[in-house]
């Protein structure tokens, strides 16, 4: 290379260090990162879904695995495809399109600080990366077999999970009540994984909730449940190859998409679902996988996917003794056996699935087509509700699609087309646009009638699932400064049949702007402002007819974070919500927390405190607050009411095999003498929460 042309390249090398050296202080480099602890970014998007979902399930912690993983293993950056550039969730089409060009024009990258010169690349984004990449000189070669089983990593995990105050369903006198928990209280999470880089992994994970029974009853063989998977990749012309358990992700999520997919939320540029077809599946999540076995097969520009999966899930099951024809009214997908109900639920419906996806892609355009297609042993036949007269029904389901996408200069467009066994039609198309150095800009436009339906898919929707909506997205972020980052996006949405809890079409908007100021390394300072309106249900006067009333939420947060020094790291977040303002019914909440975290370098023990203050008036202003927890665990209560909570983690290294985590939660409640309802009703005004974890590694 001339030396006019390296010191071309080093310059972006040289301005970034004194960039990041200016506020300078020794400790900004010295802690690797927690990996407990993921990126503000990903803490907020899950809260999102959470809100969205209204569910605070979190036991799929793939996402946690990977991360974690790409700490022990960064991305080599160097010889990294678009693939592995994908699965990090963090990068846009278009800034990995703009690595992959720079690499192929100027070669190999000398410095981590020169994907500064990227064009896309600021120095914002290159911190949020800089954990789980590196800059080696050579690729790691691994095809042989041997080699993978050898020299990969052995973890094995133990986790036990107990309310300390004991609900209503495990008091009852089981000789008169019907309904009850059958089990004992503790929720136990057992994993055992074998992992060589990206390459191989192989496991086994066992579970049970709480309530569920444990080598007794209808638990004869002790867990509730059990997974196994072997998943390998780049082995001559197979890409992907997997036995046992997997998820499948296709196109834009209209079709199937099993892996974490993010939706709104103040990073509008990761609007595009990006996946390998294939990936393994060990987390404890009972619902959103396949069983059985799935092949992807490349060569050169093409790709080929095949797999079939048949899995026992739990229904509503219905004997029709009128008729002679049994029936499920509804896929259950809580996954509890807690109950007698529960129980019968249990496995009784079966489910055969084959699909397949065939693509071929080059540096800028992208062309696949998707199917799958499903066989059930029970005709699915739901209430007749009138919200349901377009869902899914019979003993078959299928569905299939053409999903896109063309990079053409600082533009990526991306789309799917898809319908279903009954012909009904979805599309999703989305365009980003870096329109400045400093400015970048997405746009998704998505119309899915009301008759598509679908099974374990998770696309760009105001919904949960991609039905009976159409809607227009529009997001912008802008950098005016290096320490100044402004997100902000506009959501309008239209519903043309009924929903539950909407007996008529209906409409909605939402909106977000957000605030990022980052001065240093040591200082983030974020606020957001929030504005949605939801239709519902509303008849206080008991009218025959419900009418359905777009009802306005609106919220303000600010959060803070300082680093103090090489150990403490100080956090902090204020919220505020109004529901419906100037209604009768209008509600408040409010939200304070903060947080103390102790890392230090090179230490055996590390932990993180929090105190927290909420008040709300009901439901409707509650409030969602990311929780950190043991390794790869995590979780996201909902606050409503008055109360005070608190939490301690800890963890501490044994050696260098054996590493301990703890954890103690209280939420309290003053002045009331029982809190939550039904089986789940504690006497008290205290619930409190212990974790143990234990994770082995030879």
């Amino acid at each position: 290379m001339k030396r006019s042309n390296c010191i071309q390249r080093l310059l972006p090398v040289i301005s970034y260090l004194v960039l990041s050296l200016a506020p300078a202080r020794s400790y900004a480099q010295i802690n690797p990162p927690d990996p407990t602890e993921p990126p503000p970014f990903v803490e907020q998007q899950l809260e999102n879904l959470t809100e969205v979902n209204d569910d605070e399930t979190t036991e799929d912690d793939a996402y946690m695995q990977e991360l974690v993983q790409f700490i022990k293993d960064p991305v080599n950056l160097n010889y990294a495809d678009d693939g592995q550039l994908k699965e990090l969730k963090i990068l846009s089409p278009i800034q990995i399109s703009n690595l992959l060009l720079y690499r192929k024009l100027l070669g190999n990258f000398l410095s981590i600080y020169e994907l500064q010169a990227v064009p896309g690349w600021d120095v914002d984004l290159i911190r949020r990366i800089r954990p789980y990449v590196a800059i080696n000189s050579k690729a790691d070669v691994f095809n042989s077999i041997g080699s993978r089983l050898q020299k990969g990593r052995n973890t094995f995990l133990m986790r036990a999970i107990r309310v300390l105050e004991k609900s209503r369903g495990y008091l009852l006198d089981n000789s008169t009540a019907t309904n009850f928990y059958l089990g004992s209280p503790q929720r136990l999470l057992v994993r055992y994984k074998y992992s060589f880089k990206n390459l191989l992994q192989y496991g086994v994970t066992a579970e049970k909730d709480a309530g569920e029974q444990f080598f007794k009853g209808g638990q004869k063989a002790g867990f509730d449940y059990y997974s196994a998977h072997f998943f390998i990749r780049n082995l001559g012309i197979i890409k992907s190859l997997a036995l046992g358990d997997f998820t499948v992700n296709l196109g834009q999520g209209l079709t199937q998409w099993g892996g974490l997919a993010f939706k709104k939320g103040a990073d509008v540029l990761n609007i595009k679902r990006q996946s390998d077809v294939l990936r393994p599946y060990n987390s404890a999540g009972e619902i959103n996988f396949n069983r059985g076995i799935g092949i992807t097969l490349q060569k050169n520009n093409w790709e080929g996917t095949g797999f079939a999966s048949y899995r026992k899930v739990d229904a509503n099951f219905i004997q029709d003794t009128l008729n002679f024809e049994d029936f499920v009214s509804s896929l259950q997908t809580s996954g509890y056996h807690r109950t007698a109900s529960e129980v019968s639920d249990k496995n009784s419906q079966g489910q055969l699935t084959l699909g397949g996806n065939l693509a071929y892609s080059t540096d800028r355009l992208h062309i696949g087509a998707n199917a799958v297609h499903y066989n059930f042993e029970h005709t699915i036949l739901k209430p007749p509700y009138l919200y349901n007269a377009y869902a899914l029904s019979g003993k078959t389901a299928g569905n299939y699609s053409l999903d896109y996408s063309y990079t053409y200069k600082n533009m990526h467009f991306f789309g799917e087309a898809a319908t279903d066994e009954g012909m009904d039609k979805a599309f999703i198309n989305g365009i980003l646009m870096s329109v400045d150095p400093h400015v970048d800009m997405s746009l998704l436009y998505r119309k899915i009638s009301r008759g598509y339906q679908s099974l374990y898919t998770n696309a760009f929707t105001e919904s949960t699932y991609p039905t009976n909506e159409s809607g227009f997205y529009a997001g912008i972020s802008m950098a005016p400064v290096s320490y100044l980052r402004i997100n902000a996006y506009a959501d309008f949405y239209h519903f043309p049949w009924l929903k539950f809890r909407e007996d008529a079409p209906s409409s909605g908007s939402d909106y977000l702007i957000q605030l990022t100021y980052t001065p240093n390394k040591q200082v983030e300072i974020g606020t957001r402002y929030r504005s949605e309106k939801k239709a519902i249900n509303y008849n206080p006067g008991g009218a025959v007819l419900n009418p359905v009333i777009a009802k306005p939420k609106r919220d303000v947060r600010t959060q803070f974070s300082y680093k103090l020094n090489a150990a403490f790291t100080f956090r902090s977040r204020v919220e505020v919500s109004w529901f419906d303002k100037k209604a009768k019914d209008a509600e408040s909440g409010f939200l304070v927390y903060t947080d103390v975290l102790y890392k230090p370098a090179f230490k055996r023990f590390s932990g993180n405190i929090r105190i927290q203050y909420f008040k709300t008036d009901g439901y409707n202003s509650r409030l969602y607050a990311y929780e950190s927890d043991v390794l790869y665990g995590y979780s996201i209560p909902v606050f409503y009411d008055k109360g005070y909570r608190y939490y301690l983690n800890f963890n501490y290294d044994l050696g260098k095999k054996l590493t301990v985590w703890g954890r103690f939660a209280q939420t309290i409640y003053p002045g009331k003498t029982e809190i939550g309802t039904g089986l789940d009703l504690i006497k008290g005004n205290a619930k409190s929460e212990i974790t143990l974890q234990a994770i082995w590694t030879f």
